[in-house]
Formats: structure tokens, sequence, C-alpha cells
């Protein structure tokens, strides 16, 4: 299992594979994973013939009263629990890789976002990122 934390090196994996003619199974997590991640992991490894689980927590995913400091950071029990799938990789980026100085694009989703738990969560007008 392949640990990757820049997106350069997250492209060279998913170029080489694809070269390689090899279907992706990309499994997107914010950590703390948990028996519903893992079922996903198993789908993607049935499914595909390479799987790749990211692990990032998306300060953009959280909103003006949902505390993204006290979300849980369980990277190395995350990866044990990954191990026994064999994942090809696991993409594990920092913000500043994410959201570099002078990033500025952000995706507004519209209705669909007031939806589900998007109804309950609220919005911001303009998302808060920082190192």
């Amino acid at each position: 299992m392949q640990i990757i934390k820049t997106i350069k090196d997250m492209q060279t994996l998913s170029r080489r594979l694809r070269a390689e003619k090899n279907t992706i199974g990309f499994v997107p997590t914010m950590g703390a994973l948990h028996e519903g991640h893992l079922s996903l992991v198993r789908r993607s490894k049935e499914e595909t013939n390479a799987t790749v689980v990211s692990i990032f927590v998306n300060p953009v995913q959280f909103g003006p009263k949902e505390d993204f400091k006290q979300y849980p950071r369980e990277i190395e029990e995350d990866v044990v629990k990954l191990s026994p799938f064999k994942v090809d990789a696991v993409f594990i980026p920092e913000n500043k890789e994410m959201y570099p100085e002078g990033f500025s694009t952000f995706i507004n989703v519209g209705r669909i976002g007031e939806m589900l738990c998007g109804a309950a969560r609220g919005g911001q007008e303009k998302p808060t990122v920082s190192p």
C-alpha cells in the first residue's frame, strides 16, 4: 500500500495505472474510517483492478456551526484498517496541497445542497480554508 501526499504523485500513479489498462476504484473519505467506508473498499476491490482511498478532512465541507478542528483525525488507525484490503494507494494530502496560496475556485452545488443532510447544515457564502 503506497502512501501518497501530493497531487503530483497521485497523478503519476493514476497515469501509470491507466497506462497499464487498470480500472481504478476511488473511495474518497475524511478519515475516521468505519464499516461503511470499508464496505466501499471491498466493493472497489471486487469491481476494479486498482483501489485508491483518500483521507482528507476537507475544511470546505464544514458548515459555519460545525467544528472542523474537532473532527477526528486517526490517520495511523485508518491505514491499519486499510492494510488487510491491500489497497494500491492511500492519498493523504495536507490542506496546503489541496488549497494552495491564491486558491479561489469554489463550487456551489445549488438546490441539491439544500436537501438531505444539507437542509440541516446551513451554508456559508464563501468557505474559509486555512493550512
